[in-house]
């Protein structure tokens, strides 16, 4: 297992973060991440509460912006673009929120259909199709889509956010605690679509989560953070062999 900065065993990288660092006041939450993620695999970042992580997220979506260091995606750094050239960006990246972050006043339709109403210039029906087969892609049925969010439960919130994040194709997935909140099996559920979308779309993803669990199911590489560093970079098995103290408490923790 290597310990420290981790690099992507699977060529030319769609996601690369170099010593990124972020403090809020005196408080570093990051300090000088280095990663790599390449086109069609997916990293699993772990770690307590007030690590990071959520943080290394809202960099690469340009939500924040890092102290130092550089943030590409697909080759360009975001640190340095200027708002336009910045959105373009995003539209290669889906983002699902923590909480799915709905629009509460939309259906499950129109919520899915806003990104793709926003951003490109098809026809109603066009649209509609697309928004209907987006949601098939996560599960949903045709009776979900003209329910409102407070309709449907965490676990169809989640799958929504999904396919909102997917609508524009993009080429990178950022997900944030995409089991947080659901029980067991519905976790799994989220789990093995997370790995069906993988498999079928071929793109780069980060995925935070405190659900070590489900890892296991659609993780190509496992990255454990703490205090803004990184302790660990493999697979389950290569932490589960690690002789790091905090590894082994981090991993007994969550079993």
């Amino acid at each position: 297992m290597a310990e420290g900065a981790p690099v992507s065993r699977n060529g030319d990288a769609a996601i690369e973060v170099d010593e990124l660092h972020k403090a809020f006041g005196a408080q570093k939450v990051l300090n000088g991440i280095t990663l790599r993620v390449a086109s069609g695999e997916t990293l699993a970042v772990l770690g307590r509460s007030g690590t990071g992580k959520s943080v290394l997220l809202k960099i690469l979506i340009g939500l924040e912006t890092p102290d130092s260091g550089s943030a590409r995606i697909c080759g360009q750094d975001i640190t340095k673009l200027d708002l336009a050239q910045l959105n373009q960006v995003r539209k290669q990246i889906g983002f699902l929120f923590q909480q799915a972050a709905l629009y509460d006043s939309m259906t499950v339709e129109e919520n899915v259909a806003f990104p793709i109403e926003r951003h490109s210039r098809i026809a109603e029906s066009e649209r509609k199709d697309r928004v209907w087969e987006l949601l098939q892609s996560v599960g949903m049925k045709r009776h979900d889509l003209q329910k409102m969010p407070s309709q449907i439960s965490g676990g169809m919130q989640k799958r929504v956010g999904l396919a909102r994040a997917l609508a524009l194709q993009p080429d990178i997935l950022l997900l944030d605690e995409p089991t947080s909140g659901l029980d067991p099996i519905t976790s799994e559920d989220i789990g093995k679509l997370i790995l069906e979308l993988k498999q079928t779309r071929k793109m780069a993803a980060i995925v935070v989560t405190h659900d070590l669990r489900s890892t296991q199911i659609f993780a190509d590489r496992l990255l454990l953070m703490d205090k803004g560093n990184i302790k660990a970079e493999g697979s389950f098995e290569d932490l589960q062999n690690s002789r790091d103290e905090f590894v082994q408490h981090f991993l007994g923790e969550t079993a």
